[in-house]
């Protein structure tokens, strides 16, 4: 009986090393209440925010910092957004991927004691060998794909800001025609007084009168239509930046070069397409996805040839043992593993194809996005030499009010025009820097001198740890 119990004992003792050795299931469950309240007490004045700010920028003179621009704004955006969170998820899962695939087959153990008979006992120790270099191929495919998951979260955070700076872009505009409007309602309202003291006079028809108050009533109905605009644009820029409206609130936002988009001829049509072929993210992770395609079907490829078990085997039998030495492996008769290898060339065809079409797309929507942005500073060239001719037409006025030659009236008359213009005026810059945002999407980079940082796969911003939830 003891004989019989002796090979038993270190079967028993790997058994129990190996359950040491494994993990526990931890529980993380997500309560929609306790997350809704974490997400709604977010603000621009957040401890963990200015460390993240300090960290990837130069040290802050004060927090909240008394004005935010673009960078800073930014970096807020890639702190709180939730989108990057989903991406860093992908880029985990696949970083848990490369794991996987360079993990080593466990041997297997058998064990068949004798039944009835105490006396009989074999025991099978097996270790697994891949031929043909399967798990290198597996290695290479999962990085590849890792690296495509690092270019998705890349591009995932050049969305977040450049979803931030269209979102300030358009808050600051939505400000600045809202002042425009109420300025404007001013100078209509104290029209309609003069021309009212001057119909109680009797020198103009009462219609003269009733088209200014008509002209008012347009004008505070289109301010009321820009409050709610102004106010849905501060709505969009705080979800731009993953934070609550009230987060923002009291916040005061600048950008300097607003006013001042960058000529086309400070950078080149050649170049910018270069670089949107050769360093825009989507392009870098179809290559990458392409790399894990070809690994794949190397791999399915050398399936081919079967892997081989080799391992000794121990026999206990009325008192004496045998030992013996086994191998055995997977006769490829019926099939040699057609059907995966055509499978996974099909597969790089496709993510060749993908490739293509992207490259395609980018340099299609570069060339659009150049011309777009060529327009949009001419109209904006235009509309600002149109509103300086104004601005010179009220200079004289005022002079010719304050030497006697004409009267408020015209002065009101005038100041109308210039703020039509100085709208108009706003609208243009609005579409040239539109399609400026437009065209940096298209190489995924900074064009203006003040604009946002460039994103690449490995920016200590975007590769940081989850902290969420």
């Amino acid at each position: 009986m003891t004989r019989t119990r002796k090979p038993i004992v270190p079967l028993f003792a790997v058994l129990f090393l190996a359950g040491c050795a494994m993990q526990r299931y931890q529980p993380s469950p997500i309560v929609a209440g306790a997350t809704a309240s974490q997400f709604e007490s977010r603000t621009l004045a957040d401890d963990g925010l200015r460390s993240f700010e300090e960290k990837n920028q130069s040290p802050l003179a004060s927090w909240p910092p008394r004005t935010w621009n673009l960078q800073t704004l930014s970096l807020a955006a890639l702190y709180f957004n939730p989108a990057l969170e989903l991406a860093r998820a992908r880029l985990a899962r696949a970083d848990a991927a490369t794991v996987t695939a360079g993990a080593r087959p466990n041997p297997t153990l058998g064990l068949s004691p004798g039944i009835p008979s105490p006396y009989l006992l074999t025991l099978d120790f097996a270790f697994p060998i891949e031929t043909g270099g399967k798990r290198g191929y597996r290695i290479q495919s999962a990085r590849n794909l890792d690296q495509a998951a690092r270019f998705d979260l890349a591009d995932s955070a050049w969305s977040v800001l450049s979803g931030a700076r269209l979102a300030l872009l358009n808050y600051l505009l939505a400000s600045r025609n809202l002042e425009l409007l109420r300025s404007e309602e001013q100078v209509r309202g104290d029209q309609v007084k003069i021309l009212e003291q001057i119909q109680s006079a009797g020198e103009i028809p009462r219609l003269d009168v009733d088209l200014a108050r008509i002209e008012l009533s347009k004008s505070e109905v289109t301010q009321r239509a820009a409050e709610g605009q102004s106010a849905e644009a501060e709505t969009a820029l705080a979800a731009a930046i993953g934070v609550p409206v009230a987060g923002i609130r009291g916040a005061q936002f600048l950008w300097p070069d607003l006013d001042t988009p960058p000529s086309p001829e400070s950078f080149f049509s050649a170049e910018i397409q270069r670089d949107a072929v050769l360093n825009r993210l989507d392009v870098r992770r179809s290559l990458a996805q392409y790399a894990a395609a070809e690994a794949d079907l190397q791999l399915e490829i050398a399936k081919q040839y079967p892997d081989i078990n080799i391992g000794p085997g121990y026999t206990f039998e009325e008192t004496h043992s045998f030992f013996t030495v086994g191998i055995s492996s997977v006769i490829p008769v019926f099939n040699r593993n057609q059907g995966p290898i055509a499978e996974a060339e099909a597969r790089r065809k496709q993510a060749a194809a993908a490739f293509l079409e992207t490259q395609a797309q980018v340099i299609a929507k570069c060339e659009r996005a150049l011309a777009a942005y060529t327009a949009a500073l001419r109209e904006l060239a235009e509309a600002e030499s149109l509103y300086q001719l104004q601005q010179t037409r009220l200079q004289t006025v005022q002079q010719a009010i304050r030497a006697g030659a004409d009267n408020r009236l015209s002065l009101d008359g005038v100041q109308i025009q210039l703020s039509v213009l100085a709208k108009a005026r706003l609208d243009a810059l609005g579409r040239a820097q539109r399609a400026l945002g437009d065209l940096e999407d298209a190489v995924q980079r900074p064009l203006e001198h003040d604009g946002v940082f460039q994103i690449q796969p490995e920016s200590p911003a975007i590769n940081r740890q989850s902290r969420l939830y």
